[in-house]
């Protein structure tokens, strides 16, 4: 037995409360990356716009849904009753838990390794209690409900994925004209994103904020009142400025090389060779002024073999090619912009045999518009990660504090706003400090990433961890982004266009 704020396990809570702050740091380094990690990679955000926002919505999660899976971390996992008369046993064990977690999540990020932080301090809290009480220490149906969630999230969150990509490549994407579905649809999409956020917010909220004080009728009318007037904002306001933006863009056309028309200057006229050994050499010219619709393609017999000479003009009269002949090869994809350029004929077939293979760029329009929608996504995912995983650093700590403010181990008092908002500020220093290398990962190395599919990935694994933060269960984000990926991937090309021996290589330390 212990006493309310005892000076003998005193220095178990100011040390948990660092190795929670390193924890949190750890899980900022690593797991934030889940949330914007695929907006870096399709080019929508920097890194630096990725943390500021980063900041903002991870803190907000982590005060307002947080608190549900941080009850079932540090009392819903174990049967704490068996702990009575032995506190400080239990305090040590929490603060085992959050060295093991920390290394873990460490030692993972310096190896650019998205692991799962869930995963590793449910382990942590299962092994002290194992060694402690055996099997009589762990609540096996919450923990049967934990672990089957870990297989259930990343299928349920592709599957939303998919279903999302399948309409939207269906509707948007193969129509005649993009941009028109694609404004219609731009107000419905912000208007669902900010009616699931609001409604996880409000409806059974934090006791603290006499939120469990508001019926599930005054949740739904408040949160589609608050999605109505977003959808107005932006029918009104964001769509006539997409319009603009899109259409500014349009206008300036530009073909390879730098060729622009309008009357633009040239950097330099290129002429590229292919010879019979299917080497290729470039040959630079002055600079000259251009007009559009000037650059003719004729065909020259050299040595024997046709190639393509691109002739570009200089005045009213065409500028010769160097006495070589120098030709723009026939089978050539695109300019080369290197003379020592070694691709042989048989690389561009290479290519083309591919290409199907590889996810298919979104048209430029449709391309500005889901850049705009996936920033919204990524800060829908940054709450919902906020809301689910800042459980992993706190909930230990939650325990340690209030079994030292209260000298019983049943940890009665509601879940402090302030030590979430602590949990909140330790994520987002480690993504500022540590971040960007799982970013990479996650954004670049597994599959293309795109603003269409980006924008269906985030939607996804967002709502998946959102539900099950109501739910209070401690997901693993990891999975349930990783599981979009690679279902929206192989689903917007084919098997190929995943990553798989990365793929293989993610789960080693889920």
């Amino acid at each position: 037995m212990i006493e309310a704020f005892s000076t003998e396990v005193l220095w178990i809570v100011i040390v948990g409360f660092i190795m929670a702050f390193v924890l949190a740091f750890g899980i900022g380094a690593n797991d934030v990356a889940n949330s914007f990690g695929t907006s870096v990679g399709s080019k929508v955000l920097t890194i630096r716009q990725a943390c500021c926002l980063a900041t903002v919505f991870e803190i907000a999660g982590a005060m307002l849904i947080g608190y549900k899976v941080s009850d079932t971390m540090r009392k819903g996992i174990l049967q704490v009753d068996v702990y009575e008369g032995a506190e400080k046993e239990l305090m040590l064990g929490m603060f085992a838990a959050l060295i093991g977690s920390t290394l873990l999540l460490l030692g993972a990020t310096f190896f650019k390794l998205p692991v799962s932080a869930t995963h590793s301090i449910v382990g942590a809290t299962i092994g002290f209690s194992l060694v402690c009480r055996g099997d009589r220490g762990l609540n096996w149906e919450t923990l049967g409900m934990i672990i089957g969630s870990w297989f259930v999230s990343p299928v349920l969150s592709g599957l939303i994925s998919v279903i999302l990509f399948v309409i939207i490549r269906r509707f948007i994407l193969n129509a005649s004209n993009p941009l028109v579905p694609g404004l219609l649809a731009l107000p419905v999409f912000y208007g669902v994103t900010i009616f699931v956020n609001v409604f996880s917010i409000v409806h059974d909220g934090p006791t603290l904020l006499y939120f469990d004080r508001i019926p599930w009728w005054g949740a739904l009318l408040i949160s589609l009142g608050i999605a109505a007037v977003a959808m107005l904002i932006v029918q009104f306001l964001v769509v006539p400025y997409m319009k603009r933006q899109i259409n500014h863009a349009g206008s300036e056309q530009k073909t390879p090389d730098g060729i622009s028309f309008g009357g633009l200057k040239k950097k330099d006229a290129v002429y590229i060779e292919t010879n019979e050994l299917g080497k290729q050499s470039v040959t630079w010219t002055n600079s000259e002024k251009i007009q559009p619709n000037n650059v003719t393609n004729d065909l020259v017999q050299t040595n024997g073999t046709t190639n393509n000479q691109l002739a570009i003009p200089n005045g009213d009269k065409e500028t010769p090619p160097p006495s070589n002949t120098p030709n723009l090869g026939q089978d050539n994809p695109a300019f080369s912009t290197s003379p020592d350029d070694n691709t042989t004929q048989s690389q561009p077939e290479e290519k083309d045999a591919k290409k199907d293979e590889a996810p298919k760029e979104d048209p430029p329009e449709v391309g500005k518009l889901f850049s705009f929608l996936q920033i919204l996504t990524a800060t829908f995912a940054s709450f919902a990660h906020g809301g689910n995983d800042v459980s992993n650093a706190i909930g230990p700590l939650i325990a340690l504090w209030l079994i030292y403010t209260e000298g019983s181990v049943q940890q009665k008092s509601e879940t402090p706003l302030y030590i979430l908002f602590y949990g909140g500020v330790g994520i987002s220093v480690g993504l500022w400090l540590w971040g960007r290398r799982v970013i990479q990962t996650i954004g670049e190395d597994l599959t293309k990433i795109t603003p269409s599919t980006g924008f269906t990935i985030e939607i996804g694994a967002a709502l998946t961890v959102l539900l099950a933060s109501k739910i209070g269960l401690p997901i693993s984000t990891t999975h349930c982004k990783v599981g979009s990926i690679v279902f929206v991937g192989w689903t917007s090309s084919t098997k190929q266009g995943v990553d798989w021996k990365l793929f293989r290589q993610v789960p080693i330390l889920f």
